[in-house]
């Protein structure tokens, strides 16, 4: 018997709480089940909102699992029950959640996978500042650091993201008629996360990711491709068009804190250019860090294919393997400071920039917020 095929990914898409995600997620849910489709709610957090509340009413809601943790009883989203319920489409709040110790996954994006991969359709929720490769820019703009996140392909793979906006004036005053939160919690979040500012900034982000998705799945039309001189038309019909030089980055990586922050930034820019992306690390001496393995892992979790090779004339490696791999662009970071007798010496990232003219070469900053 033939596996089940995957299901479709929708995602909602907001810049922050309280711009109507979930109540549009309800709102298609409602529809949906109106036309005849099997429809379940496996996850939905109310937070105390009675107008999104109203909209579940009717609906079939599938009861979360109770787990004890720290001496605490949370409850979580029973992906098992949901797969042997096998509705035909799932509604998921907050797709970027991490689960409790003792669930059998520990994100609930990767429960979504289960679901999709059961041919399960789902319907979620989530803010752009979730999304991976913005972790820094969120936290440069705000001050605040995500820890809840969700690698980038992940939406990429979706096959509906629909951006659902609010202006921050009108968002915050949603927050002023307590619509959004109790009158405590809203004061507090309108003189932090919530001012304007951070507000315009995050908004800015969500519909500039969105309008890049729009523009990645229009290009892959034929008729798109064809304005575009990339597919042969008329009496050239059939011939082939030569490809452009495909872009390949290399992101280089150390021990340093600042590594992930160069990753996220390369990894970025690979989406938007639709480049291969690599990292790489010269382990000098054979030594193993139990830091530069962290960065590796976090690479391949965005799907970045990563090496490490040995040798004690770093830069003379890196431009080496970069040529050998056909590399295109080579991120780094900063050299730290040189002691005063090392003044006249050249840095592994000058020697880098000398050895490989031919490639462009990205001095990523390590940002830091002031103050």
């Amino acid at each position: 018997m033939s596996p089940p095929a995957r299901g479709k990914l929708k995602i909602y898409l907001g810049y922050a709480a309280g711009v109507g995600k979930t109540y549009r997620m309800l709102e298609e849910a409602r529809e949906l089940k109106q036309k005849g489709v099997d429809i379940v709610v496996g996850y939905f957090e109310p937070h105390g909102r009675q107008e999104t509340i109203a909209l579940t009413e009717g609906l079939e809601m599938i009861p979360r699992r109770a787990l004890d943790y720290a001496g605490s009883q949370f409850h979580e989203m029973d992906t098992a029950a949901i797969l042997a319920r096998k509705p035909a489409v799932a509604l998921v709040d907050e797709f970027a959640h991490t689960n409790v110790p003792g669930c059998e996954r520990v994100k609930r994006w990767q429960d979504v996978q289960a679901l999709l991969d059961a041919g399960i359709d789902v319907i979620t929720t989530m803010n752009v500042q979730h999304l991976e490769s913005l972790n820094d820019q969120v936290w440069h703009v705000t001050g605040v650091r995500v820890r809840e996140t969700v690698p980038d392909w992940v939406l990429d793979e979706a096959d509906e993201v629909v951006f659902v906006d609010l202006t921050p004036r009108a968002l915050r005053n949603r927050l002023e008629r307590g619509v959004v939160y109790g009158p405590d919690k809203a004061r507090h979040a309108m003189e932090n996360f919530f001012i304007e500012s951070n507000l315009t900034a995050l908004r800015e982000l969500a519909m500039r990711h969105t309008a890049h998705e729009v523009e990645e799945k229009l290009s892959a039309s034929p008729e798109t491709l064809e304005k575009a001189g990339l597919v042969a038309s008329g009496d050239h019909a059939g011939e082939p068009i030569p490809a452009p030089r495909k872009e390949r980055i290399l992101i280089c990586l150390t021990g340093s804190p600042s590594s992930a922050m160069l990753i996220r930034r390369g990894k970025r820019v690979a989406d938007y250019i639709q480049a291969d992306c690599l990292a790489l690390h010269i382990a000098r001496n054979g030594a193993s860090v139990e830091d530069v393995e962290r960065h590796m892992s976090f690479a391949r979790n965005l799907r970045i294919e990563t090496h490490i090779l040995e040798g004690d004339e770093i830069a003379r490696v890196i431009t080496e393997f970069a040529r050998q791999q056909a590399i295109t662009q080579i991120f780094m970071g900063r050299s730290k400071p040189q002691p005063w007798w090392k003044l006249f010496r050249e840095t592994v990232v000058q020697q880098v920039v000398r050895g490989a003219h031919d490639i462009q070469i990205t001095i990523v900053a390590d940002r830091r917020r002031e103050g």
